[in-house]
Parts: C-alpha cells; structure tokens; sequence
C-alpha cells in the first residue's frame, strides 16, 4: 500500500508540474516580450537570497526524485503483481477496461524518452542546432519550424501518450487515496478526462500555431 501511495502522490506532484508548465507554455500567445520575461524569471526565483537559477534547480531536483519516485513505485508493483500471479496462461483473456489502462506502460516510456529529448533540446539545447538560452521565445519558434517536422511529430506522439497517461493515473490516484464509491469514481473519471483534455490540447496549441503561423 506504501508504494501504491508514493505513486499516487508522485504522479500528484507531477500534474501540478505539468499544468504550471503548461501555463507558462500559453504565454507565448501573449508575445515574445511576455514569453521571454517569464522564462527569465523562472532563472530569477529565490534572489537575492538565492544565486540565480539555484531555485529553478532545486525545483527540477524535487521533480526529478518524483519521477524516480513514481517509476521505481510502479516498476516494483508490476514485479510483484506478475509475481502474484499463480499460473502463466496460454491464452490471456482480453483484457477489460480503458484503452488509457490498457497502454500505461509504453505510454510510460514514451513520456521518459520525450522528457529527456525535452531537456536536452529546450533546457541545454544539445540537439537544438539554434539555441540561445537568451532568446526563450525564439527558441521555441525554431523548435517547431517545418525543416524540423520530426521534433513536433514526437511532440505530438508524446503529449498524447501523456494524456492518456494522466488520464488513468488521476483515477488511479484518487482511488488509491481513498475514494471507492460508485458515484465518486465516476465523477474521478469525468475529472480525470476534462484534465487530460485541458493538458493535450494546452501543449499541443503551441507546436501547431508555430506551423500555422499564428505564431512567428
């Protein structure tokens, strides 16, 4: 039950994360002067009783020990629950429930994989030819232009798989909380959907109003 808590409380910490970037992601519709004074902020937080960017780091940190929280937790509940299992049948009963429940473990290892390309083309820029860690709003332009149609095809591939990702594990979560009424799980459903929706649509406005134009 301990691991089943940490997960859910991880994956928790994580939403939050996600709809805070997600938010500041949405700026970039207001103009680069919004755009790049938010990002620049983020490497301001904590002054003057911080060194710059000490902050942003320690916020990654604790996003990273969620992260391993949440995988280690899950990677240990599916040994043993495989361990559990008496008997290896032949032919396995199709399986019941969401299509979401069904695919959390590859779904689970895009996220991982985007995570670290994300990092590494928008945070250090290592695989991003045009980085300026002074130009933020640039930057992203670039990130999505046509010439690097590949980059924004596993934008898209990956926050999908975020969603439905996020859409089992809020049900999941809440159910692990404590929540087992028929009604409460069906309202934890309805959430659980209107906040994957919100999130994929958020991420994936910006990527396609750079394509579009709208967005230049």
């Amino acid at each position: 039950m301990a691991l089943k808590i940490i997960m859910a409380v991880s994956g928790i910490v994580l939403v939050g994360f996600l709809f805070a970037h997600m938010a500041g992601n949405l700026k970039i519709f207001v103009g680069q002067e919004s755009f790049d004074h938010y990002a620049h902020w983020l490497r301001e937080i904590g002054e003057p009783a911080l060194p710059p960017v000490w902050a942003l780091w320690i916020m990654r940190f604790g996003l990273l020990v969620a992260v391993i929280a949440h995988i280690v937790s899950a990677a240990v509940l599916t040994v043993r629950a495989r361990k559990a299992r008496p008997v290896r049948y032949a032919h396995r009963p199709k399986v019941q429930g969401s299509y979401a429940a069904r695919t959390m473990r590859w779904g689970g290892v895009i996220v991982l994989l985007f995570i670290i390309w994300h990092l590494l083309d928008m945070t250090t820029g290592t695989v991003h030819p045009d980085f300026d860690p002074a130009k933020p709003y640039a930057n992203v332009i670039s990130a999505f232009a046509p010439e690097r149609w590949y980059v924004t095809a596993f934008y898209v591939l990956s926050i999908l798989a975020v969603g439905f990702h996020l859409r089992h594990g809020i049900f999941s979560a809440v159910r692990t909380l404590g929540q087992q009424s028929a009604r409460g799980e069906r309202i934890a459903k309805t959430v659980a959907l209107v906040l994957s929706v919100i999130l994929v649509a958020g991420f994936l406005s910006v990527p396609f109003a750079v394509l579009t134009g709208l967005v230049s």
